[in-house]
């Protein structure tokens, strides 16, 4: 199989080693006609130079890719065995989305492979190659005439995706959205707008929960923009007020590399950068939302067919139509991609790239068995890499929003799903998938939701804006995370872990349940009803400068966590009940426990910690804590680990001692033959085999910068905000400090006041203020910490009534007290 090697160049563009595009039509005329391929009676090919009226032989070569097919559909009638669909090298411009039904599928014995041609480049685009002539128009913008009707949301020059008219202007070096400014769209801003209808507001959630996004529609009277949108989450919410710019405005077209299309004088407006060749350059635009579509039912799928060494290109961003609510996960999706996957049998895309896609790359929606992508390279994307989500209506008793609840009564109490029309026993494996989330950052390389036994092996994931894995709910576990290497996540969010889910399943706050109670009650099976069987986190790499390693957070239920490397934020573990975790090891870090249920049948055993516990709102542990090394690299002779034990009031056998790591600066965090944490259970297991492993990837593949040392810090979670314990109206309050506890009560960032105690004879109290609760808002000004409550307090005075703004239990009200 043709093995090619590709890099990213600094502009994001991915190049392909062997052969660049400008070469392609000169690669297919010096190769030999037929070399290398099977024989030519199971062989149909397609030229760029070709024609649709032509036998698709080696020699006479059909043009298009629907030709191919067709030929395809006939060619299967005449002859059994396997058949290849040979594409020699160039760049196909699809004049529309190829959807393969099942007239196209293959068999097991006969499966129909569409591939490249060996040793060329084939780029399949939803785009179409412009040949503008330049003009001056002011400064350094020029303009060029484009047909009539030409819409298009992305520019590319010589492969390259320009950046749309925007302010801020584009910076790639700043933390959030590329640019920020909190002006963005004040009325001050706006007037300088001619007519800003068209463009958009990209902003981050306020509480950093992902994006939202905005097309503008106009302006009011007062100067103030119009606009519709913001459902790209599952977690309604204003846009943050700082974290914001707009785009696709020709007032701020102003700086190199910015584009505008007029579309209603058909003008093309563009500033190159310096140096750039613009009368000898390819300059692309983009039409289609879809590739490739393969379109069946769970009756009649597409079955068989492949995807071979194709580069991917061209597609249209589809933020304003992601708004579909997963379940009552956070996310919101729009179900499509450059590659769409819906009914499906056995069918495969391997050794392809996916390059600066608008939207998705690869989306397996609802029914589909025996997916595989294998040796593939994603990069840029503007949402998800690959995504497999079912259908809602699979799901028994499903519930849309995170304040949903259903009574006892209300639940269907049948185990599993409704039907079959969900993604099942796929695989995604050997794949390199980094800088996704380009555009919406509520989106991970590899995103599960209602979905059963799915496998990510030896993925490699890196620089996104949030989870790298996230599975979102418990329908219907089995999945398996294996040999991964997931780093520099939760780039531009909050809140949030290289790997994530949840499981808010039917289950999750059930009316009427002492969930503390429930394994040994009357509906002790209710966790699991959904999540069948366990998922497995095993074997794998983690690093999350930005919050947890690995965050299984609301309701996560039935997980296998073993032989993990987390290099920087530790395992979190909010309620949820079995999940087993042992043998990892979590550098620098420790177990985050955040309000577990009582008798969760958790178990925390045979593991490597490197600090103390750091538990949130705990009132009961598991019992099955116990074994665990907490290492401290002074000390050679081990003792009882009493600062677990404080903790946790179990960890009976656990010890405090030098772990006796092999080589931390290589990485090799095994321990040596006289390791104490050998006599505690803990194995030693692969540390060399993270992520991708095909030579080509491997070969570009980053890997995560290695702790400098292993010492007692933890250089995610310090805080510098004062945790010192103060009194007001009666209650004892304290600042929110560190990111377990802005996690643990859903503020938005690090900042609000907690309430401790609020006696019911108090002021707080009278007030209906109660443990728990956290003060984000005095009288409509923002309450930051302590100081800020007590200075608005004093300026009061006594006797006066005022309006607090609290957030309980992830929901914001208001309480009315009578300051005393």
């Amino acid at each position: 199989m043709n093995r090619r090697t590709f890099v990213c160049t600094a502009a994001g563009a991915i190049v392909d080693l062997c052969h660049g595009l400008r070469n392609a039509h000169a690669i297919s005329a010096l190769t030999p006609v037929g070399a290398g391929v099977g024989n030519a009676d199971s062989c149909i090919f397609v030229s760029p130079n070709g024609d649709d009226e032509h036998p698709g032989t080696a020699l006479e070569p059909l043009r298009t890719f629907h030709a191919a097919q067709l030929a395809a559909r006939e060619l299967k009638k005449k002859r059994s065995g396997e058949f290849s669909v040979y594409f020699r090298g160039g760049i196909y411009y699809l004049p529309e989305t190829i959807v393969f039904t099942p007239a196209d599928s293959g068999a097991e014995e006969a499966p129909v492979v569409y591939r490249s041609y060996p040793g060329e480049h084939v780029v399949l685009s939803g785009g179409s190659r412009i040949k503008p002539h330049w003009t001056p128009y002011r400064d350094s913008i020029l303009q060029t005439a484009v047909p009539p009707g030409t819409q298009t949301d992305q520019l590319f020059v010589n492969g390259k995706r320009q950046v749309l008219a925007r302010y801020p202007n584009y910076d790639p070096n700043a933390k959030y959205l590329n640019g920020w400014a909190e002006d963005a769209i004040s009325p001050e801003r706006v007037k300088r707008w001619a007519d800003p209808r068209g463009g958009y507001i990209h902003a981050l959630h306020e509480y950093l929960w992902g994006s939202l996004h905005y097309e503008i529609t106009g302006t009011d009277a007062d100067g103030h923009l119009t606009y519709e949108g913001g459902w790209q989450t599952n977690r309604p919410a204003p846009m943050h007020k700082q974290y914001r710019y707009v785009e696709n405005i020709f007032e701020e077209l102003d700086a190199p590399g910015e584009w505008f299309l007029d579309k209603k004088k058909n003008i093309l407006y563009y500033y190159p950068p310096k140096g750039l060749d613009l009368k000898n350059a390819v300059v692309e635009v983009v039409r289609l939302k879809h590739l490739v579509e393969m379109r069946g039912t769970a009756q009649s799928p597409v079955k068989w067919i492949d995807l071979r060494n194709f580069t991917f290109r061209h597609t249209l961003r589809t933020f304003m139509e992601t708004r579909e609510p997963l379940l009552r996960s956070d996310w919101c999706i729009y179900r499509g991609g450059a590659l769409l996957f819906a009914g499906t049998e056995d069918c495969h895309t391997e050794e392809c790239v996916f390059d600066q896609l608008g939207g998705n790359c690869i989306f397996v929606s609802h029914y589909n068995r025996r997916f595989h992508a294998v040796r593939c390279h994603l990069a840029e994307a503007g949402a998800n890499g690959i995504a497999f989500v079912g259908d809602t209506e699979a799901a028994r008793s499903p519930l849309f929003s995170y304040n949903d609840r259903h009574t006892i009564d209300e639940l269907d109490l049948t185990p599993g799903p409704k039907s079959d029309n969900y993604p099942e026993e796929c695989t995604v494996e050997d794949c390199l998938i980094y800088r996704t989330g380009r555009v919406e950052k509520q989106t991970a390389p590899i995103e599960i939701d209602m979905a059963h036994r799915i496998t990510v092996r030896h993925v490699s994931a890196y620089d996104v804006p949030r989870a790298g894995i996230n599975i979102g709910d418990g329908c219907w576990g089995g999945h398996h995370i294996d040999f991964c290497d997931i780093f520099d996540t939760v780039m531009e969010t909050g809140d949030h872990g290289s790997f994530n889910s949840w499981g808010r399943d039917r289950w999750w706050e059930t009316k009427g349940i002492d969930f503390d109670a429930l394994p040994a009650g009357k509906y002790a099976e209710l966790p699991v009803l959904d999540v069948l069987e366990p998922n497995i986190l095993s074997n794998s790499r983690w690093r999350c400068d930005h919050g947890w390693d690995i965050d299984l957070d609301d309701g996560s239920t039935n997980y296998r966590v073993y032989n993990n490397l987390c290099l920087n934020g530790g395992l979190k573990l909010r309620e949820g009940f079995y999940r087993i975790c042992e043998n990892n090891v979590l550098v620098n870090n420790s177990l985050h426990a955040h309000v577990w249920l009582n008798d969760s049948h958790d178990v925390f055993r045979s593991n490597i910690v490197c600090t103390p516990y750091r538990p949130i709102r705990m009132r009961e542990w598991t019992q099955q804590i116990d074994y665990n090394l907490l290492h401290d690299p002074d000390r050679r002779t081990p003792i009882p680990a009493k600062s677990l034990q404080d903790l946790s009031r179990h960890d009976e056998h656990s010890f405090e001692a030098d772990a006796r790591f092999i080589d931390t600066a290589t990485g090799n965090y095994n321990v040596q033959p006289d390791s104490p944490a050998l006599q505690l259970g803990f194995a030693n297991f692969n540390m060399h085999d993270f992520g991708v492993q095909a030579p080509e990837l491997k070969a570009i593949a980053r890997t995560p910068e290695l702790p400098s040392s292993t010492r007692r810090k933890s250089v995610t979670l310090d805080s510098t905000r004062s945790p010192a314990v103060v009194l007001w109206e009666g209650a004892k309050v304290r600042n929110i400090v560190g990111l377990d506890e802005v996690s643990a009560a859903g503020t938005p960032g690090e900042t609000g006041v907690t309430v401790l105690e609020a006696p019911q004879g108090s002021t707080a109290g009278k007030a209906g203020l109660t443990p728990g609760d956290v003060i984000l808002g005095f009288n409509n000004s923002p309450v930051k910490d302590t100081q800020d409550l007590l200075r608005y307090t004093r300026q009061a005075g006594r006797g006066m009534h005022a309006s607090i703004t609290i957030l309980r239990y992830q929901q914001e009200s208001a309480v009315r007290v009578a300051l005393e």
